[in-house]
């Protein structure tokens, strides 16, 4: 009995652990913060990351201006007056919203400071995101919100900047909770099969098995087998990160001495055993 309960509750463990992640990895997804005036007539910037780029340090907002009050018109669709938004020096350039025209969302790059993508899967990016907003030549409040889509990302506020006619917040961005997770996991798998392709050669090396063909094809086979095992690591990081530096390497190394070590110890057993 105990032989058929333990594998269902070992899987059941499994996948709760794994709903578990999930669930707070989306909770934290779907936090959101906020900096401003909550004044009636304000300016609402709600802004979501799209996409964190580590290699080009740089972050993709989609950004909905939303006028309300006396600055806006159907419900703010459109400005009453030319609304011009004013953004930090992280973010590229101005954009300027002409009176009683419907406002589109708008895709806006950020620079992304600190850190490097070499530190994969811990590296850490940080930005101060600012908005401002003049109405018809004079400012007007700000409420800036800011939310995430990228899953390959989350982010941390450390600092709130909220002032009359701004709002600001610096922001940290690092790797989400399930690629740590997955990253962790291609770690210890790696050394697992080294490991594992290390007691099988010198089993074969020990007992003279000679030239086990199988056994060698399982051992080169794992060898390029992991190359595109470590492609698979989510967010595509470039070779010479220190997921390549604490496992991959490594692994392979060890993988492609076994096998060497291997074929030439069978081979000198086989010329030292007549044949049958």
């Amino acid at each position: 009995m105990f032989k058929v309960v333990a594998p269902v509750l070992a899987v059941v463990i499994a996948a709760g652990l794994g709903l578990w992640l999930y669930a707070a990895d989306r909770t934290a997804g779907d936090t959101g913060h906020w900096a401003g005036s909550h004044a009636p007539d304000r300016i609402e910037v709600n802004a979501s990351v799209l996409k964190v780029d580590a290699a080009a340090r740089e972050a993709v907002l989609r950004v909905l201006v939303v006028p309300l009050g006396r600055f806006g018109e159907d419900d703010g669709v459109a400005p009453t007056a030319e609304l011009r938004l004013l953004t930090s020096s992280s973010l590229r350039d101005d954009r300027v919203f002409p009176a009683h025209q419907r406002i589109s969302s708008l895709d806006i790059p950020i620079a992304l400071t600190g850190g490097t993508v070499t530190d994969y899967p811990f590296d850490g990016y940080e930005a101060r995101i600012e908005f401002a907003a003049v109405h018809g030549g004079e400012p007007a409040p700000v409420l800036f919100t800011l939310d995430k889509v990228d899953s390959l990302f989350s982010f941390s506020v450390k600092d709130y900047r909220a002032a009359e006619d701004q709002g600001g917040l610096d922001v940290r961005f690092s790797r989400s909770t399930s690629v740590l997770v997955f990253a962790l996991f291609m770690m210890i798998t790696m050394w697992g099969l080294a490991i594992a392709v290390f007691f099988g050669a010198r089993h074969l090396i020990a007992r003279r098995k000679g030239l086990v063909w199988p056994s060698f094809g399982f051992m080169a086979a794992t060898l390029f087998a992991l190359a595109g095992f470590r492609n698979l690591a989510p967010g595509s990081p470039p070779i010479g990160s220190l997921l390549d530096y604490t496992a991959f390497l490594w692994a392979e190394v060890v993988i492609a001495l076994c096998v060497v070590v291997a074929v030439v110890a069978g081979a000198i057993t086989e010329q030292r055993e007549p044949d049958a």
